[in-house]
């Protein structure tokens, strides 16, 4: 029955017999979204991303067979090589701690090895091994990392300009991204795990989800606005509103779907197995795919509607609506009258749907 009830509940989205004023709230969604956007950046200047040594260079040793993954053994051995040294402790799957710390000089690389040997009770020439970064290695990593987001929203604000042929829609698609990535990176500051090249990837990958989630969504919107202003029945708004509903069904079972293995690899890998790498890539790609989604139904249209609006022809035409529909009111007509006048479009008078009858004609 809950089946057969969500599946009713999409129908009715989808024919217009339900629906809900998401564009006609933009605003209030657009606050939300400045308070996570504005939070996101807080965070992100005071406490800060905890960069991986991929980034910003150092030691690292790994203690393997370990019986114990107590992590202040293996911060009292570092500081008593080095002072005041902020090792970084991580337990890597079942029986080993991964320890990061700045960069050190061979006798002081030497002098940890053999401290964390004595600490954990293992042989230092088998069970420990030790790799160095330079910051010049970590540098170019951050460079490139950069530069692939920059490349790619780039190219996403020339896919979009081309595909939708307006300039508006782009920049409502890069707006949203931007903010998926913003409020994701502010949540994974918030977490404090450390930032590594899996990291970078699980965001790109959250770009490329929500692109294609927009542009579906965007893709709907083209259809209903075909010829809005060839018709006085309903405004630009509406029919971009009619859109939002009609994707919201397709918007959550995607989402639903995407999030589902990835909470599977994030639990597993995270919590359970303690592994860097899956659990690095999987939260980030959670919530991407969650802010993603979001934006897409709340920010993307509600904004490109917001731009659109602006227009001379899309304003003097949402006038023209909006005065004819007052007149039919003010003049008695009753739900038939108003009905008959809105065969054909979507959502024409507020609170009033039309089922099948709500659907844009196509011109042949």
């Amino acid at each position: 029955m809950a089946g057969r009830s969500f599946a009713q509940w999409g129908n009715d989205l989808y024919t217009g017999r339900r629906s809900y004023p998401i564009v006609q709230t933009r605003s209030r969604w657009f606050a939300v979204t400045g308070v996570l956007a504005v939070a996101s950046v807080l965070i992100l200047v005071l406490q800060g991303l905890n960069l991986g040594i991929d980034f910003r260079g150092g030691s690292e040793f790994t203690v393997s067979g370990v019986a114990t993954k107590d992590q202040d053994l293996a911060v009292e051995a570092v500081q008593s090589v080095v002072p005041g040294d902020e090792a970084r402790v991580t337990s890597v799957g079942q029986d080993a701690v991964r320890v990061q710390t700045t960069e050190l000089t061979k006798e002081q690389t030497d002098a940890v090895a053999d401290a964390l040997a004595e600490a954990y009770d293992v042989d230092a020439s088998q069970q420990i091994t030790s790799a160095f970064i330079g910051p010049t290695w970590g540098q170019g990593v951050s460079q490139r990392a950069l530069i692939g987001v920059l490349t790619f929203v780039v190219a996403v604000a020339i896919f979009m300009a081309i595909y939708f042929r307006a300039w508006r829609m782009s920049v409502a698609a890069i707006v949203a991204m931007l903010a998926d990535l913003l409020i994701a990176a502010g949540v994974y500051a918030a977490v404090g795990w450390e930032v590594t090249p899996s990291t970078i990837i699980g965001f790109l990958t959250i770009l490329g989800f929500s692109l294609y989630d927009k542009v579906v969504v965007f893709d709907k919107v083209r259809e209903n606005t075909t010829g809005v202003l060839e018709q006085s029945r309903s405004t630009y708004a509406e029919r971009a509103n009619l859109a939002v509903n009609q994707t919201l069904v397709r918007s959550i079972n995607t989402s639903v779907v995407a999030l589902l293995p990835v909470a599977g690899i994030l639990f597993v890998g995270g919590f359970l197995l303690g592994a860097g790498a899956l659990r690095d890539i999987s939260l980030s790609l959670f919530v991407g795919i969650a802010v993603g989604a979001a934006s897409s139904i709340f920010l993307a249209t509600p904004l490109d509607v917001a731009l659109r609006v602006r227009e001379p022809k899309i304003a003097e035409h949402t006038e023209k609506v909006l005065q004819a529909r007052a007149g039919l009111v003010e003049g008695g007509a009753d739900d038939e009258t108003l009905a008959a006048v809105a065969a054909g479009s979507a959502q024409l008078v507020p609170g009033h749907h039309l089922g099948h009858a709500a659907q844009p004609r196509k011109r042949r």
